[in-house]
């Protein structure tokens, strides 16, 4: 503890964290070890205050050699199930507090009662405490690729550590060895003793098996390396291509010649070897213009089928938004698609493709030829116009009527007024259209506006020549005025128009957050409300069944409809308006209408949560499914854990009975013998008693207790279930009011029932008390009490002691394993009763047995085997304002044991 605090204290106080160095290796025998204890050396020639945390030689002797002259830790030593192991003492390296610490196989699971669970996390102690760790992993152990290495070699790895562990790590080296090499080492007897090589080079070691790890490591330390690399560049602002490997991006613009730039991109992609594929497309703040989402949504899975991956970037400039991309990703080529303009656009502007050439510096730019060239868009881009159609229009009329009726107005009083008045009142006019249509209306309101002042106020009259140069200036700045004014209007209504937009999406994911929050998972009800958001007919989520194709988005027996809301489903993707992948497996089709391509972003993010619903559901429904796998072994384990004394203990007594009574050599007096048979027989009826109820739990759990219900008098049961109780008998007092009606049973497990408990309240009632069964009816049930004056059991514990195996307080081995009051209860429930605890008056506890009143109208049914027991929860709750009988239930106390058997 005083190292905790320690290494608590010098975190709080600032110290650094330690450095994390990992040798990683290919297969077993590589050198790991050998290379982390031979830069343990070089540590300490240059000075370095180095320990030996923990290091496993495995018998190989050259690594064994340096270890001689190294301080070594002590190990910490852990019992476990009887046998004791060794494991890295982290509280013992927190007090020596060296510079650097050697710790092997870093992905270890260490010993149940050991401070961490995996060795990992006890090295991520010590680099908390400031001090360096140098470590060693496999390739195979690494938790992403665990199933890849189950393939390759056909044995699964039971330790792993997370990717993320090692990617952190400040310094990871490749320790790298050849198979030949390697296989060689193991010929040798330098990495497995003699007994093993044979089986080693025949299995695991096969050269097919080593050539595939040792790729598998090259690979992912190269993806190491290119993370380095990319945060190197962007901590120097290094914004050029370095060429260190091929990466092709390829943009997409929604178009159908989309499919043919992505193909020709992987075929660029695959001349080189271990080359990246990147799709981008890149979205306008305002919305796609002319974007097809079913065509990206297309192209986005044939580029995943291809190995690479899909990306969306937004910017306004796109030959910008391309190559900053390109650049961000240190591509080495960008491919494009020739324009889809007409001649004549191309000759007004250079296009998206040309541009990007001509600013793409040391990115290769292809531009690819396609079907669709200069064949124009196959739809016109969706409007994007600030003001709905009505106020166009309406500002349209206006500007048309409204000016010349302005003029007309203005002309019987142009001798009262001034021309900066006029021009003020057309103005106003030219104001009030920019209002109501917009910038175009408005334009050509100040146009006719202008001619209008001109022919009819601005001397000389009836023409369009103005004499006065003022008057001119007046006339522009009027016109200037009036574009000006038009175009802040349409830029207002154009913000207005986005921000009521970007509102209704952040109310839309706001909702959708709620139902994430209040745990709201169900996919029904997230896809109503999807449905719902963007008025469809249909919602469908669709799962793939069969092999993952871009061929197969339309054949129905690959897809499976997983959940769907609204009207006819759609039965694959391409059935759909829209459609959004999800993964590799799960896709979300809506149909209704085409959605706008700047909804994609608010369907995917419900696509999402849609996902991540179903996979809830079925965790849910996999945990409900484990849960009575989970109970039964919880059964089976406290089972063999309970019986193993109590199973043994009468089968001891019987056995040395016998074998007594067998001896020859010993002449027993028939007392003797009377008693060694009285031995044997009360053994083996404790045994017969136990195994029956064994028997009896096991049916009832598994709903297969045969039952005989009938109709039965009190006074015919309770008598003989005393009767039974043996000498116990004598402690039992019995109260039965004869006008009782009778109850639906089975008298014999009744009785069971009625025995299990007497007995358990004969053994705790004191000396000199009596137990009273007594019994009444309340409503259509009858109750039977069984009242002892024992310690009772606390009021929190009263659910508690019907579990198994419970013998609250009991430290009496012998008394049984804790099934008879789980048993009562399973017994009672299932005959249509009751068993609850209750307190009685005085101290002492009271156990009502609840059982039903015959009816002679109802037929008795005996219940199938199957027939499941009554749930506990529907037993009938004791009235608190009902009297108790004079020696009714009562407080108790958690030192009684309640059990039976």
């Amino acid at each position: 503890m005083e190292t905790e605090r320690a290494a608590d204290a010098a975190r709080v106080a600032g110290t650094r964290r330690g450095r994390l160095r990992v040798y990683l290796g290919a297969a077993p025998g590589v050198g790991k070890t050998y290379a982390m204890l031979a830069q343990g050396r070089r540590a300490i020639s240059r000075g370095r205050d180095v320990v030996v945390g923990l290091v496993e030689t495995h018998g190989r002797a050259r690594t064994a050699e340096l270890l001689t002259g190294l301080e070594i830790l002590p190990r910490r030593t852990v019992t476990y199930r009887g046998t004791t192991f060794t494991e890295l003492d982290v509280d013992a390296v927190l007090a020596r507090r060296p510079k650097i610490v050697l710790i092997d196989e870093l992905a270890h699971t260490n010993v149940p009662g050991s401070r961490n669970h995996k060795r990992w996390q006890d090295i991520d102690d010590i680099l908390d405490a400031g001090i360096d760790v140098i470590s060693t992993v496999n390739i195979q152990h690494l938790e992403s690729l665990n199933d890849v290495v189950e393939q390759i070699a056909g044995v699964p790895q039971r330790e792993t550590v997370p990717d993320e562990v090692v990617r952190r790590a400040d310094q990871v080296e490749l320790v790298d060895m050849s198979p030949e090499a390697l296989r060689r080492r193991l010929a040798h007897g330098n990495v497995y003793p003699p007994e093993k090589i044979d089986a080693a080079l025949s299995n695991y070691f096969r050269e097919g098996n080593l050539t595939a790890l040792r790729e598998l490591a090259l690979l992912w330390v190269a993806g190491k390396v290119d993370e380095q690399l990319e945060r190197y560049r962007a901590e120097h602002g290094i914004a050029g291509t370095w060429e260190a490997r091929e990466r092709v991006v390829v943009a997409l613009t929604g178009g159908p010649e989309g499919d043919t730039l992505v193909r020709r991109a992987a075929r660029i992609a695959a001349r080189s070897q271990g080359a990246d594929l990147l799709a981008v497309h890149v979205t306008r703040s305002d919305g796609l213009a002319g974007a097809d989402p079913a065509h990206l949504a297309r192209q986005r899975a044939l580029v995943e089928s291809m190995g690479g991956s899909y990306r969306q970037v937004v910017g306004e400039d796109v030959p910008g938004a391309l190559l900053d991309f390109a650049r961000g990703v240190n591509a080495t080529q960008l491919v494009l698609g020739a324009s889809r303009r007409g001649r004549l656009a191309r000759l007004l502007s250079p296009g998206v493709g040309m541009t990007t050439a001509a600013r793409s510096g040391s990115v290769d730019v292809h531009l690819i030829t396609h079907e669709h060239v200069s064949k124009g868009r196959l739809r016109p881009p969706p409007s994007r116009a600030a003001l709905t159609r009505g106020r166009r229009l309406a500002g349209w009329a206006l500007a048309v009527a409204g000016v010349p009726v302005l003029a007309a107005a203005l002309v019987p009083f142009r001798d009262a007024l001034t021309l900066p008045s006029e021009i003020l009142l057309f103005l106003l006019m030219v104001v009030g259209v920019a209002l109501v249509g917009g910038l175009w209306p408005a334009v050509t309101a100040a146009v006719a506006g202008f001619a209008l002042l001109n022919w009819f106020f601005t001397p000389p009259l009836g023409t369009l020549n103005v004499s006065e140069p003022q008057n001119l200036f007046a006339l522009v700045v009027f016109v200037l005025v009036a574009v000006m004014v038009s175009t802040v209007v349409v830029l207002a209504a154009r913000r207005t128009r986005e921000a009521a937009r970007a509102g209704a999406e952040a109310e839309v994911l706001s909702t959708l957050a709620g139902h994430v929050l209040r745990g709201e998972a169900a996919l029904a009800s997230l896809l109503d409300r999807l449905r719902e958001t963007f008025t469809l007919s249909s919602v469908t989520l669709l799962e793939r069944v069969g092999p993952p194709g871009p061929e197969h988005r339309s054949v129905p027996h690959c897809w499976r409809i997983v959940a769907t809301s609204g009207g006819p489903p759609c039965s694959t993707p391409d059935d759909s308006d829209t459609d959004v992948l999800i993964d590799d497996d799960l896709v979300l089709a809506v149909r209704g209408h085409l959605l706008a391509a700047e909804d994609r972003r608010l369907l995917e993010a419900f696509a999402a949560e849609a996902a991540v619903a179903l996979r809830q559901e079925r965790l849910r429904q996999e945990a409900e499914a484990a849960r009575p796998l989970a109970e039964a072994d919880k059964m089976r384990t406290a089972l063999l854990a309970a019986v193993s004394h109590d199973l043994r203990t009468p089968l001891a007594s019987a056995k040395a009975a016998v074998d007594s009574l067998r001896n020859t050599a010993i002449d027993w007096s028939p007392q003797d013998r009377a008693e060694l048979l009285a031995t044997a027989g009360e053994s083996l009826a404790k045994l017969d008693r136990l195994v029956a109820n064994l028997l009896d739990m096991s049916r009832l759990q598994a709903g297969v207790l045969g039952l005989t219900l009938q109709p039965v008098a009190l006074e015919d049961v309770i008598p003989r279930a005393i009767d039974d109780l043996g000498p116990l008998a004598d402690r039992v007092r019995d109260d039965i009011p004869v006008e009782l009606p009778e109850i639906t049973t089975d008298p014999a497990l009744l009785e069971r029932i009625l025995v299990n408990l007497m007995s358990n309240a004969v053994r705790f009632t004191p000396p000199g008390e009596n137990v009273l069964v007594t019994a009444s009816r309340y409503g259509d049930r009858v109750e039977i009490r069984v009242i002892d004056r024992g310690p009772g059991i606390a009021r929190e514990a009263h659910d508690r002691v019907f579990l198994p195996f419970q013998r609250l307080g009991d430290r009496d081995n012998h008394s049984g394993v804790g099934l008879g009051l789980a048993l009562a209860r399973g017994l009672a429930e299932a005959m249509g009763g009751g068993l609850t605890p209750d307190e009685t008056p005085g101290g002492g506890l009271t156990m009502i047995v609840s059982l039903p009143v015959h009816h002679p109208s109802i037929t008795p049914l005996s219940p199938s085997p199957s027939a499941a027991p009554a749930r506990a929860d529907e037993r009938p709750e004791p009235d608190p304002g009902r009297s108790a009988p004079e020696t009714g239930p009562a407080e108790a106390t958690a030192e009684h044991p309640k059990e039976g058997g």
